[in-house]
């Protein structure tokens, strides 16, 4: 076992709940640290109190204590952003919290590094979680009724989720002894196919790590790679960066690439799944988009053509990222298709859209020895094209 428990909540509101969980940590042989983030606590019978916490903030601790509670509660999230990456004997924690302690401990808990223990019993745990979740490896338990005092249902509740800590910590995962480097792949279910290729050919070499490229994939991904987790990425799967652009479910967001820019991290990318914008089911498409060209992935997924003019746009934004980037980085274009079903005699083949996206990658990424734009005359699920994207990936990586 390492490290110490963190049990993590406002002590002013939330006290004899936070105290119940540190008791049972302790019954279990785990070391619990009390931390307190109560914008009104007095610091009574905690291990770190609020003030210590809100220290770290950038401002220090007058920007945390202020009399709008809102200012407050997101100045105490960015203290403690800052605090519980820093703590030495940080083993695992448990955070417990309504919507307003939530939003004060999740940010926090993302910045740990993914594989350190991380849950956090909250009120709207059964909602939507991925703010609260992000690209981390955080179990959220529902905390059915509300944390506000014990009872028989609270608890259970809080008490599975102190033991479900406790064995965490007390039964860590061995650590692994291949010692191959670890490298990201994107996938969607449009480029299975290519990625599996990929993945056969390099595993012996690489431990692959695949993402599914749904937002929270992406993020993930670049989690990693800023944590110089991954010694390289085949970016094959970019599909994220049309939700980003036409209002679709699976965006990671304005920073998707910016972590491969911020490394210089080995990069090889293509233009998987960036004929298709996702949806939920058909009636959850926005009334302006009625009369385009769809596809029923599932009944819960419906995905949308994209146009010409919506593929120069996300050329342009793909290929400003990429100049950005300092390191080695090959970008593959598959004329053939960007994925299964934008091929001939498919539903989504579309030679103009397609063209309208390679043309404008080619006309916005500036190249030169290190960064480069590679037309293919295949489909992206091509044997040739996975071919294609190892050989690249061998010779920016120096391997042999």
């Amino acid at each position: 076992m390492t490290g110490k428990a963190y049990v993590i909540g406002t002590c002013d509101t939330k006290g004899p709940e936070l105290r119940y969980a540190c008791d049972l940590l302790e019954a279990a042989g785990i070391t619990p640290v009390l931390v307190d983030i109560g914008i009104r606590s007095d610091g009574t019978g905690v291990d770190i109190t609020a003030m210590e916490v809100a220290g770290h903030h950038p401002w220090g601790i007058d920007a945390v204590f202020v009399d709008d509670r809102g200012q407050a509660v997101t100045a105490m999230a960015q203290a403690l952003q800052r605090f519980l990456p820093a703590q030495p004997d940080l083993g695992g924690v448990l955070g417990m919290g309504g919507s307003g302690g939530t939003a004060m401990i999740a940010p926090a808990l993302q910045e740990l590094d993914v594989g350190i223990p991380k849950v956090l019993v909250s009120t709207v745990a059964s909602g939507n979680v991925a703010p609260y979740v992000g690209p981390a490896d955080i179990a959220m338990m529902p905390s059915v009724t509300d944390v506000a005092g014990l009872n028989r249902i609270s608890r259970r509740v809080l008490g599975n989720a102190a033991h479900a800590l406790a064995g965490m910590l007390a039964s860590p995962v061995p650590v692994a002894t291949d010692d191959k480097p670890a490298i990201g792949l994107t996938m969607f279910g449009v480029t299975t196919a290519c990625v599996g290729q990929v993945t056969e050919r390099l595993e012996a070499q690489y431990d692959c790590l695949v993402f599914h490229a749904v937002g929270t994939g992406g993020q993930s991904m670049e989690k990693l790679v800023d944590s110089r987790m991954l010694a390289g990425v085949l970016d094959i799967t970019t599909t994220e960066v049309c939700d980003l652009l036409m209002g679709g479910v699976f965006s990671a967001g304005e920073g998707r690439l910016d972590a491969i820019a911020r490394t210089g991290v080995p990069y090889v990318g293509s233009c998987g799944a960036l004929d298709m914008v996702n949806f939920g089911a058909p009636e959850t498409v926005p009334e302006h988009y009625r009369g385009r060209t769809f596809y029923e992935h599932n009944p819960q997924v419906t995905l949308m053509r994209t146009t010409p003019e919506e593929n120069a746009r996300m050329g342009h934004w793909i290929g400003e990222k990429l100049n950005r980037c300092p390191g080695k980085m090959r970008f593959l274009l598959p004329e053939g298709g960007v994925s299964a079903i934008d091929a001939p005699g498919q539903p989504f083949h579309d030679p103009e859209a397609d063209a309208a996206l390679f043309q404008a990658l080619e006309h916005t990424v500036v190249e030169s020895d290190d960064r480069r734009v590679i037309r293919l005359p295949y489909n992206v699920n091509d044997r040739a094209f996975a071919e294609a994207l190892i050989e690249h990936f061998h010779e920016i990586a120096n391997v042999e």
